[in-house]
């Protein structure tokens, strides 16, 4: 493997891949694909928000610096949108929805990870698409016209999304293999040594069971009734 031979899409050498926040985010949506990308040479990571500043997590408790605003990142070469709570104030003229309608007609690749895919959905973009999101929103998702599928990451075109949470950083190696090549990939899963074996086996709604299932669903509830939807 050669990385100095890396194909890069930009002529002058570098690749701008807009990590997206906005208030009530959840963390590991962004931080999973971006630990699979910002390392490779050639790429631009930039975290970018409405206004740049810091931006925090749907638990409170944790903050990242959004360096650019939206308004100055008007051609990345590939977009990740994170899901989470704040989602819900999301529609088709917010501004972050306005942002990528803008932009995704010149982007490489339009990612999503979890409820990441309902701004892609409120853009417009998923009209008739395969797609996935958080098990548990897989309604929200198909009102915005997409094709709801239980897949873990989905390529349709230039757009990919992946289901909950920890799919991100799947969805962030399949972005790698398909940008640098599956030996570039193969070595970044080595080198984050992402390499699952859980101690339960319940992370999808198949395998947990129907207990566990509404046991979630009325945590979820609950945390919407307090200001806190998933």
């Amino acid at each position: 493997m050669d990385l100095a031979a890396i194909r890069l899409v930009d002529q002058d050498g570098s690749m701008q891949i807009a990590f997206v926040l906005y208030p009530g985010f959840t963390a590991l949506d962004i931080v999973g694909p971006f630990q699979t990308l910002a390392d490779l040479p050639g790429v631009e990571a930039v975290f970018v928000a409405e206004q740049a500043g810091p931006i925090t997590d749907h638990t409170g408790a944790l903050t990242i610096v959004a360096t650019k605003a939206l308004s100055e990142v008007p051609a990345p070469n590939i977009v990740v949108f994170p899901g989470g709570p704040g989602e819900r104030v999301a529609n088709a003229e917010h501004p972050i929805v306005v942002w990528l309608r803008a932009v995704h007609p010149t982007t490489t690749w339009t990612t999503s990870v979890c409820t990441g895919s309902l701004f892609l959905g409120h853009a417009g973009l998923l009209h008739g698409v395969d797609a996935t999101c958080h098990w548990n929103s897989m309604d929200r998702l198909a009102a915005t016209g997409a094709i709801p599928t239980g897949q873990r990451v989905v390529e349709r075109g230039k757009i990919i999304t992946a289901a909950g949470v920890s799919s991100g950083i799947d969805m962030g190696l399949t972005l790698v293999g398909k940008l640098f090549g599956d030996d570039i990939a193969k070595a970044v899963q080595l080198f984050i040594e992402y390499d699952p074996q859980p101690p339960y086996d319940a992370g999808s709604p198949e395998k947990a069971g129907p207990e566990l299932v509404a046991l979630v669903r009325d945590l979820s509830t609950q945390m919407a009734a307090a200001g806190k939807p998933v």
